[in-house]
Formats: structure tokens, sequence, C-alpha cells
């Protein structure tokens, strides 16, 4: 195959040996670190994803990070269910509730070509992935063998199995993790996933060693790498601390970071006192100087 996105790189079959052992998983799902073991086509397991995938909806994005969105905006594909449980999820309709169609491999193969084709975006978004990999790599098989070459930007909340992260190495190559906490404590309260840190640390530690600090054109756009984001908490600067310390202590020190301040209470965040305000503006300016006390690469 021709020079390219990652997974132009790959022969077919090499692109079908990896759909064939993802497909594996979907009757004794292992997809994410809560290892269900539920066959997806009669039971549903933590996430609530059958054996389809669904989306929600999918096209250009002008809200994502400068180095996605180019020109004509991050090429967006929204799945719907979600494997945490974050009481502060503005995506909870999606996420929990399940918005969204049932969609064959080859029409999630087409929606990815119209984002390259007609709405000639910069690379393909997909958003919550981690559940759908099954599908997500055999439309990229398909899609391949049509014409798609743009890169694969993979869009999760950090809370990734390893053994599946191998899977999609050399066909992702940008890949875009929350990294939400580092306490075991907050992350149980706040997304019923008291090992969260635990396995992101593995997968964003995978997620490096795949692709490395975050490479960007010369016309400012993404083509491979690591870039992070970490929501700023109110009254978690301490755990923001850590998070920070492993990034610049473990990662590639050219991996990105977008230290994000827009928290807002939504969904069922109202039921922890500590979570029903913004953060303040000394909150998120103490997180950003600590940031570039360290060295980090902070998105702009």
């Amino acid at each position: 195959m021709a020079e390219g996105a990652s997974y132009l790189q790959l022969s077919r079959e090499e692109l079908e040996d990896r759909v064939s052992r993802a497909r594996e998983q979907l009757t004794s799902c292992r997809l994410c670190p809560r290892e269900c073991r539920v066959n997806r086509s009669n039971k549903q397991g933590f996430c609530r994803a059958g054996a389809e995938a669904v989306v929600s909806s999918f096209g250009p994005h002008l809200g994502e990070e400068r180095v996605l969105v180019g020109h004509g905006g991050s090429g967006t594909i929204f799945f719907a269910h979600c494997n945490l449980r974050c009481v502060f999820c503005q995506n909870h309709e999606l996420s929990f509730g399940g918005h969204g169609t049932p969609v064959t491999t080859e029409q999630l193969a087409t929606m990815m070509l119209i984002i390259q084709d007609r709405y000639g975006c910069p690379n393909i978004n997909l958003v919550t992935p981690t559940h759908f990999v099954p599908h997500i790599l055999e439309a990229v098989y398909l899609a391949a063998d049509r014409g798609l070459r743009i890169p694969l930007v993979y869009n999760c909340g950090g809370y990734e199995s390893v053994e599946m992260l191998r899977l999609l190495a050399g066909v992702v190559d940008i890949y875009m993790p929350d990294l939400k906490y580092s306490s075991p404590e907050r992350a149980h309260r706040y997304s019923q996933a008291e090992d969260y840190f635990a396995k992101a640390r593995l997968a964003l530690q995978e997620m490096d060693r795949q692709v490395g600090g975050l490479e960007v054109s010369a016309a400012g756009v993404a083509q491979r790498g690591l870039l992070i984001r970490h929501l700023v908490l109110p009254g978690g600067l301490e755990d923001t601390k850590k998070v920070l310390e492993f990034v610049r202590e473990e990662l590639s020190p050219d991996c990105m970071v977008n230290l994000m301040d827009q928290y807002y209470p939504c969904y069922r965040a109202h039921e922890h006192p500590e979570l029903r305000r913004r953060v303040s503006s000394t909150e998120f300016r103490a997180a950003w100087d600590f940031a570039q006390s360290l060295g980090l690469r902070l998105a702009r």
C-alpha cells in the first residue's frame, strides 16, 4: 500500500488478522479493563454496548484541539455508550443513554470516506471508541481498500486494555486519551473505576511506545503521536499535579497536553458538593503554572 496513514503500511493479511482477533472479543468481551466477558450478541456488559456499533453523529467538528481541526474541522465519529460512568459527563445522553443509530461496518467505512472526500477533514476522529474496536478495525480495512488515507485519531477516556491497544498498533496514528485522575478514591467516586489510574498509566505508556511525541505538519496539523487531555476539576489541584508529574516522568517529552478549564456541573455532579461549582481562575492558573514548571508541551 502507498505511504500515508499508519494503516496503509499494513498488508491486507495483517489487517484481516487484526479484525479476526478483535472480533473474538465480542463473544466474551475483554475490550476494556472491566473484562465483563459477556457475549455481546445476547447480553450487555458495563458499557451496555451490543453486537453492532452505534453512532450518534459524524462530520466536521471545529471544537477540537487546534492541531486536529486544520481548516475544515476534525472528522469526528461520535459513538454511543462508554466504559466509564463519570458523574459530570457532558455527553451523558450518548454515553449512558446510548443515543444513536446501529450501523454496519460497511456503513462505518462509508462515513470515514465521506469525512475524507466530501468534507475534506484532515483526520478521522473516533470519539469514545473503546467498546467498538472490532467494528472500527473492520471498517478501516474496508475503507482503506476504497481509498481512505487520512490519519486515525483514537479519542478515548484513558481506561483502556493494553492487550487491545496492541491490536491497534500500526493502525492508529494519533492517540488522544483523557487522563482524568491519579486518586483511586476520586476515580471510584466520580467514574466507578477505582483502578482507573493503574490501568490508564499502562495504557498511556503503551500508546507512547507506539506513536511517541506529537508530530505536526508544516501547516500545524497533527500527523502522529500522543495528545493527552486533562480536565481540571474544582478542588482537584493536588490530583492534577500528580497526573502532570506522571506525564513528565514517564512519557515522551514532546507529547502534547491539553489542560482544560471547561468543567461545568452537569448530569449528576450536583450529588457531590465539591463538584457543584466551576473551576476558579486561580485554580486553573495554578495548574497551568505547575504544568509549565514541569516543562510540558501544552496545547494553546
